[in-house]
């Protein structure tokens, strides 16, 4: 892929994975769509990449709510064309044992962890279809594939983005359309509590470990495609 002729938009942009992958994209020559609930992250992350003299567009949206993302897909379709690049950043996790975890934060979860994603991917692939290529990246975690006290509720979505991952792949390889599925260990992020020790930085993910392997997976030639990404620290302590 091009990457400097190409468009992107990016989920959970604010902060986090999100941002540093914004402007790990943008820093390539990508134009950017950002999206969060918080606009003052967004403008933040923006007004950065355009006086780096990138282009980016502020588009704040709960990708849980429907008519949010099809006003935020009406936004990218008329300043950009489409998009070239998804990527389905946005999540959140709720730690406790099955007996304790709230349906509330269970259902959050799932609203944003799954169908967040599912309705971003839909939203995307008819555009994507119609121009037989594409590159949709979904971010999920290590967690998607082990099992861990306190996280069966966090876990499960991750399982199932690597379901989803997986059998979309197949849906749209024919088309040119390329799935790629993200799993980080622990990422010093304000998703995580006490990671961001300084004294743990050498051994711990930083949001732009992931933001690099996510450009070099793109960047990979056409015939190739990077299917699944497991990312780990080195030495972790």
């Amino acid at each position: 892929m091009n990457l400097a002729t190409s468009t992107a938009w990016v989920t959970g942009a604010g902060k986090g994975i999100g941002e540093a992958t914004a402007r790990a994209l943008a820093s390539e020559g990508v134009r950017v769509a950002l999206t969060s609930r918080t606009r003052e992250n967004l403008e933040r992350v923006a007004a950065d990449i355009v006086s780096d003299g990138g282009t980016a567009v502020v588009i704040p949206a709960d990708v849980t709510v429907e008519s949010d993302i099809r006003r935020a897909w009406d936004v990218v379709a008329n300043e950009f064309g489409g998009v070239d690049i998804l990527v389905n950043n946005a999540g959140i996790g709720r730690f406790a044992t099955v007996g304790e975890l709230s349906v509330s934060d269970f259902d959050a979860m799932w609203n944003l962890n799954v169908r967040g994603l599912f309705l971003c991917t839909q939203a995307v692939l008819p555009s994507m279809q119609q121009k037989q290529s594409g590159v949709i990246v979904n971010i999920s975690s290590l967690a998607g594939k082990n099992a861990f006290v306190n996280g069966a509720g966090y876990a499960a979505t991750k399982w199932a983005v690597n379901g989803f991952s997986n059998c979309l792949r197949l849906e749209v390889r024919k088309q040119n359309i390329k799935v790629i599925t993200v799993c980080p260990g622990s990422v010093a992020t304000e998703f995580t509590s006490g990671e961001k020790d300084p004294r743990r930085v050498g051994s711990i993910l930083q949001p732009e470990d992931v933001a690099d392997a996510i450009i070099g997976a793109l960047k990979l030639p056409e015939r190739a495609m990077m299917s699944e990404i497991d990312l780990r620290p080195t030495n972790p302590q």
